[in-house]
């Protein structure tokens, strides 16, 4: 919980930042015409507080509504600190007339709040809905809610029932007295009581149900007379004028079923009226209460500034307090009404408290308590408090109101202008965005009307004013530097002053507010409200002057009376300090402590200053008063033991007020959540820790003193000495520092970020497994130009707190009710508990991280990093974090290896490391290496690969012992140097590691990638140790697996058993290849690969040895790829699949495949119509053949007939028949002719003379038939038999090529078709051929010779031709010349025989 709390409080100045407030106009015409000579009212404000405002469990819990009234217009507000009201400010402006000071009240009933305002020619009651009728629950469960003043606009305010005009003959000429009050009776009848002019109190009563025109007007009197509406004459017409009867102030409060209307006069004297029996039942003479010594006359007209107020309590009943304005001061009597009999009441003294200051603003008056707002004569506001039941002295508690913004901003040599301005302007809590849109205003010279902007846009408009006026002066085209920055002062100093003068304007302070329920207390100022916080201890009484020093307070830190005298004269010494340090020393502090250099440091070159310029003997004064200390290493360390934050308490995650309903937990949970409740928080802290550093700085330059001293100044000597400096002045440092840490992070303004920024660092949690941080729940809710402290604050702090709290409130049995002073001080204290550096939270350092905030998040670990020992690793591992989103990552590795250290120590690092997807799994990990895991996933998160690889490698000295880490390390540092292609170091990770499985995934993902990449090279040349049959096994699986003609997995195959020799591996893969692509893919492109691959197989085939030389025919995993092995197309479950026998191919085998799909492609490329039947690839080579020749691709033709050993006889056929359609044909035929000719191109080629197609197809045709050479000469006759059938006569050269090789057989064939001429030629030329006259060109290798080979003739035919010859006339002479030539061949014959017979 909080420590302990002073007497006096601190203003808190809460305004919020974002914009500026919009009001909605609503205006009401009641008053025709403005009365002339009309007198114009000084600016007022109240405030209402609701009934329920200090239970937590209502939805009025910190609510009230502020009004403001100036001139004729009264502008609403109703603000909340446990949530942002929607639509609740509004401007309500009465026409041609003027709100009375006091004029305005809220009063509040079961149902509704009343707002009741009375100006000086009418009145008006303004019905709103409670907020209990307004929700659908008595506590707030949302954030943003409506007001109350939402549906103002929409109410006829001009109504009888909401408006009266006052009648006009009590409406004076010089206009109403400036005082007025109104309240509402219990029966809802509004009642307004004006200060008349002439005396008295007019009271003007609006019913609860009045009607049209209805409205009852009392006038009280001193005499007591009570005048009817009708047919009474006022006091004005009657011309009962007294000045000492009129009224100074006024007040009202229902009793029972009547009213009392209390006033004080100017001529001091107090009246009482009771408004049921118009009647004075009460008056009494203030200065019977007031000393001599005062200087105040009886008799004396001098009473304008006295005041009343009144209050009332069960206990106490109804009190008022009467300020009774002396020309030497003030004072303020308490009084106590009782009730003396039936109708006269009497008063009781309670108090009386006096005040030096003289202009009164405003008073409070609670059932303790006395609260008055002054101005002195700088005009600034002085506020004091006074318990006036228990304070018997009468000495005031004081308030340390908020100084204005400084009147002149320090520019160093090295700051941009500009920049150290804008710093100046919109830091926190310095201007209110409507003084710097006026300033802005002002500045432009003109008119000028601001966009509805932000915060951030309000920036922009400030710079572009002041840019537009310095180059509007400018007359000069060329400056220098120098005189270019004095301009941009000149300009901006400008800016500046118009900002501090309407703030100035807008900070002028107009009442004081206490709220009777929770003791809030808040002062209403022309432009914002400001609240009043209470001062802890030790602040207090490091604030507090000599002057509003206690006799109580030096009890507040030690209850010893030694201790506590020590300690009072310690803050004495340290008061003498804090007056004596100039703005340049203190400066010189701030810059030591920014800079994170040594506090003591920076103590040391402030007193070598002071001691230079001691002037006014202070440090024989300090000196004096140490003398007095009997052990000032006790009251030292009970003063910083005082200011010191470092709690063990946790902020536990558990569930808030577990056993109460949802609805009251969910309010509880927006427990001071609204915008104005973090600024208010979080300045409060920022003013404690402003406090608490120059405590700090001053007591170290007073321990620093201490040991500067040539002579002990202190009883205890040396020891003291030496405790100071070892132990004190260190942890004094500490302190300071970590003081000013707080107050720089909370006046430091966070930077907007982008929703690019924000998902990349909700990824980069994700990977940490930090997505569920507290620090992430409400960010949605942040606003722009916020402090880091708001920031975590809204995002998780309070909730922190809040749950800290009540379950501290709950274990100790606390109720719903709650203290507005404990409670801030309580959560402030909290808050900066969980700021504390040296504490074991570690929220604050983790919000700014979730909220993308690291420039901040760098300056923290910037500051704490030279004497923060706590959390050490924590903040490296932050640090790397900027570092990761500022692009510097080796700089964030370094911080990462820093930070591994502290794992099991701290703990941020210890959750950091306890979460995760698979925490079964990663159970048995040592905390180390769930760090680097999750290191690991950021850097991968963040595309750092070559961080991850060296991380990891350090990793694997930590898993030395785990097999299974190991392996997962191994795995990151293979996948990201194949990622890198750094592909030999990712080959030599996969080797290492040692679990199979993942060693198989890796290896598989190699092939893969390196496959992708083109990087065959890399992948083939790896030796693979013991994984060689796992590499062919992944890449024969991915080429069954993956499209055929779009990844050369094969090739891959190949290639890989070729560098290893296997050519029968190889040659298989190839064979295989080239079969699923005959079956799988149709397509031209296909059959070029099968012929290459038959041929790679080949070749391969070739180079085993002969005895080895063979393959198995690879067997397809299905004969329709893409079927079930189960099911047939209709469902049906289909047999086992047959076993079959392996089929071994040799060299002849390939080869055969190799000539059909050589065939194939041929007739695809040379006949496209023939494409489908090529690329489906027919099984019958005769089949294949008969397409060649329809395709006229004779030389495939003739290699497909030698390789299947078919019969060239078709070949010849077709080739025969195209030479006679050419030999018959046209131009056309002719043109034709050379296509299928250029795809049966010669060996040799003619170019002796130009030939034509018929030419070249017959020279085609005489190459066949000399190539393949058949017994019988087939070939010949079956070209003869064509040529003669189709009376097509033989060229030459057949005819002598048939005669070389069969002669009989052409003879045959001259008889078969009737060519006795061409027979008889025939036979004649071979029977010379036979006596030796050119036998070579009938084949005869020796004639008819008697020592020769035997010849012979075809009798036969002869016979036959010599018997046609005969039967025919026209052929005798051709008979006769035949008979005899073989009479002469007989002959011949003959004598051969002889002869050889004769030489045996």
């Amino acid at each position: 919980m909080a420590a302990s709390l002073g007497g006096s409080l601190m203003e808190i100045c809460a305004f919020e930042r974002e914009a500026v407030q919009r009001f909605r106009e609503v205006q009401i015409n009641l008053a025709s015409a403005a009365a002339p000579g009309a007198v114009k009212f000084a600016d007022s404000a109240g405030a209402f507080h609701y009934d329920g405002g200090g239970n937590v469990h209502s939805v009025a819990s910190s609510r009230f509504i502020t009004w403001t009234a100036s001139g004729d217009a009264v502008e609403l507000v109703e603000r909340w600190l446990d949530g942002n009201l929607l639509n609740n400010a509004v401007r309500l402006r009465f026409a041609n007339c003027r709100v009375v000071p006091g004029g305005v009240a809220v009063a509040e009933t079961p149902d509704d709040i009343v707002v009741l305002v009375a100006t000086d020619r009418s009145v008006h009651r303004v019905p709103l809905p409670h907020p209990k009728r307004m929700y659908r629950s008595d506590v707030a469960t949302e954030l943003h809610m409506q007001s109350v003043l939402t549906d103002v606009a929409n109410l006829n305010l001009e109504d009888a029932c909401h408006a009266a005009a006052i009648p006009a003959a009590y409406i004076p000429a010089g206009g109403a007295a400036g005082t007025a009050a109104a309240w509402l009776t219990p029966q809802g009848d509004a009642h307004y009581a004006l200060a008349s002019p002439t005396g008295g109190v007019v009271v003007i009563t609006l019913s609860a149900n009045a009607l049209q025109g209805a409205v009852c007007v009392s006038e009280l009197k001193r005499s007591s007379v009570m005048r009817r509406l009708s047919g009474w004459i006022p006091s004005a017409m009657r011309g009962d004028r007294s000045a000492s009867d009129c009224v100074a102030s006024v007040a009202g409060r229902a009793l029972d079923d009547d009213s009392l209307v209390v006033a004080v006069c100017h001529d001091h004297k107090l009246r009482v009226w009771s408004l049921k029996d118009e009647a004075c039942v009460l008056e009494a003479d203030m200065l019977d209460y007031v000393p001599l010594s005062a200087g105040v006359k009886r008799g004396g007209a001098a009473g304008a500034g006295h005041r009343v107020r009144l209050t009332s309590c069960a206990a106490s009943g109804l009190r008022l307090a009467v300020y009774v304005a002396t020309p030497r001061g003030g004072q303020f009597v308490v009084l106590q009404l009782l009730a003396a009999d039936g109708e006269r009441f009497g008063l009781e003294r309670v108090s009386s408290l006096f005040s030096a200051q003289e202009n009164l603003v405003d008073f409070a008056l609670t059932s303790a308590d006395l609260w008055a707002l002054w101005l002195d004569d700088s005009n600034d506001s002085v506020v004091k408090y006074v318990n006036f039941e228990q304070n018997e002295s009468g000495q005031w508690n004081e308030v340390f109101v908020q100084p204005p913004p400084e009147e002149e901003v320090d520019i160093g040599e090295d700051r941009d202008p500009r920049e150290t301005y804008l710093d100046a302007i919109f830091s926190p809590l310095r201007f209110t965005p409507a003084a710097v849109v006026k300033a802005v205003q002002i500045f432009r010279r003109g008119p000028c009307v601001l966009p509805d902007v932000s915060w951030e846009g309000l920036k922009k408009e400030v710079t572009l004013a002041v840019q537009n006026e310095l180059q509007s002066s400018v007359t000069e085209f060329e400056f220098s530097q120098e005189e270019y920055r004095h301009l941009q002062v000149e300009f901006w100093s400008k800016l500046y002053a118009c900002c501090l003068q309407y703030q100035e304007v807008l900070s002028t302070p107009l009442a004081i507010s206490v709220s009777p329920h929770s003791h809030m207390a808040c002062l209403l100022k022309k432009g914002f409200v400001s609240f009043l916080l209470p001062c802890f201890a030790v602040d207090h009484l490091y604030l507090t002057s000599d002057d509003y020093f206690l006799c109580g307070d030096d009890t507040l830190l030690a209850e010893e009376s030694s201790v506590s005298a020590d300690v009072a004269t310690l803050l004495s010494c340290l008061r003498l300090l804090r007056d004596a340090v100039s703005f340049e020393m203190a400066d010189h502090m701030e810059k030591a402590l920014r800079h994170a250099e040594s506090p003591e440091t920076g103590a040391d070159v402030i007193l070598d200053k002071m001691l230079a310029h001691d002037n006014q003997n202070l440090m024989e004064d300090i000196e004096c008063k140490l003398q007095d200390i009997r052990n000032l290493s006790a009251a030292v360390s009970v003063l910083l033991r005082e200011v010191d934050l470092e709690t063990d308490s946790e902020f536990g995650e558990g569930p808030i007020l577990p056993g109460a309903s949802m609805s009251v937990r969910v309010s509880v949970c927006q427990l001071y959540s609204s915008a104005t409740a973090v600024s208010l928080v979080c300045q409060a802290l920022s003013h404690m820790s402003t406090t608490r550093m120059l405590l700090c700085r001053d007591m170290l330059l007073l321990l620093k003193i201490c040991l500067r001293h040539e002579q002990p100044v202190l009883p205890g000597g040396g020891s003291q000495l030496l405790q100071i400096q070892q132990e004190a002045i260190v942890r004094t440092s500490q302190l300071l520092s970590s003081y000013f840490l707080l107050k720089h992070v909370s006046q430091s303004i966070t930077v907007t970020v982008a929703d690019d920024a924000i998902d990349a660092n909700l990824q980069h949690l994700n990977a940490l497994h930090l997505n569920d941080t507290h620090a992430l729940t409400n960010y949605n809710t942040a606003v722009s130009c916020q402090s880091a402290v708001e920031m975590f604050y809204q995002s998780c702090g309070r909730k922190l707190i809040i749950r800290h709290l009540f379950s501290q409130s709950a274990a100790a049995g606390g109720g719903a009710l709650v203290n507005w002073s404990d409670m801030m001080a309580n959560v402030v204290q909290l808050l900066a508990q969980l700021l504390w550096p040296s504490n074991p939270t570690f929220h604050f350092p983790e919000c700014l991280m979730a909220n993308c905030q690291y420039t901040q998040l760098q300056d923290y670990v910037r500051l704490i990093g030279p004497w923060c020992q706590v959390n050490v690793g924590s903040c490296r591992f932050m640090l790397a974090q900027c570092y990761l989103a500022n692009g510097e990552g080796h700089k964030a590795l370094q911080c990462f290896q820093e930070a591994i250290t502290e794992v099991e120590k701290e703990d941020f690092l210890m959750r950091l490391t306890g979460g995760g997807d698979n925490q079964a799994a990663e159970a048995a990990c040592s905390p180390a290496l769930h760090y680097y895991n999750k290191v690991l996933r950021l850097l991968e998160d963040v595309c750092l690969p070559e961080l991850v690889i060296q991380l990891a490698t350090l990793a694997l000295v930590e898993a030395v012992n785990d097999l299974s880490s190991q392996a997962a390390l191994w795995t990151r540092i293979f996948k990201h140097h194949l990622d890198l292609g750094h592909n030999t170091e990712a080959y030599q990770a996969l080797i290492q590691n040692p679990d199979s499985s993942m060693q198989l995934d890796c290896l598989r993902q190699l092939v893969v990638v390196l496959c992708e990449r083109a990087q065959l090279h890399d992948l083939v040349r790896f030796p693979y140790v013991n994984l060689h049959d796992e590499v062919v096994a992944i890449i024969e699986s991915r080429a069954r697996g993956v499209d055929l003609l779009t990844h050369n997995y094969y090739e891959l195959l190949y290639t890989f058993h070729i560098c290893r020799h296997n050519y029968r591996k190889a040659g298989t893969v190839m064979l295989e290849l080239a079969l699923r692509l005959s079956r799988e893919v149709g397509s031209v492109r296909s059959l070029k690969k099968q012929v290459n691959c038959f041929l790679a197989a080949i070749n391969c085939m070739r180079l085993i040895r002969p005895e080895y030389a063979w393959m198995v025919l690879p067997v397809p995993e299905s004969e329709r790829p893409g079927t079930s092995p189960k099911r047939n197309s209709d469902g049906e479950f289909v047999p086992p699949p047959v076993k079959r026998q392996v089929e071994i191919l040799e060299l002849g085998d390939l080869e055969k495949e190799f000539t059909m799909a050589e065939c194939r492609l041929a007739l695809a490329r040379h006949r496209p119509r023939a494409a489908a039947a090529a690329v489906a690839g027919a099984a019958d080579p005769r089949e294949l053949l008969r397409l060649l020749l329809d395709a006229a691709l004779f030389t495939c033709a003739r290699r497909l007939c030698d390789v299947f050993e078919l019969p060239p006889g078709s070949l010849f056929d077709a080739l025969t028949f195209r030479c006679i359609k050419l030999q018959f044909g046209g131009e056309e035929a002719q043109n034709e002719a050379w296509l299928w000719l250029a795809a049966n191109q010669l060996p040799s080629v003619v170019n002796t003379k130009e030939s034509s197609a018929a030419d070249e197809a017959w020279r085609l045709l005489s190459w066949f038939l000399s190539e393949f050479p058949a017994s019988g000469a087939l070939h010949h006759r079956r070209v003869l038999v064509q040529l003669l059938s189709h009376g097509v006569p033989p060229p030459d050269w057949l005819l002598k090529s048939y005669k070389e090789v069969d002669p009989p057989a052409l003879l045959r064939l001259y008889l078969n078709f009737d060519l006795l001429d061409a027979a008889a030629e025939l036979v004649m030329e071979y029977v010379d051929a036979l006596l030796g006259r050119g036998h070579q060109h009938f084949g005869i290798k020796a004639p008819l010779s008697a020592c020769g080979p035997s010849v012979w003739l075809p009798y036969t035919p002869i016979d036959q031709l010599m018997a046609a010859l005969k039967n025919t006339q026209t052929n005798q002479a051709l008979y006769d010349k035949l008979g005899d030539k073989l009479a002469a061949y007989h002959k011949m014959v003959a004598q051969a025989t002889k002869i050889r017979l004769a030489n045996r």
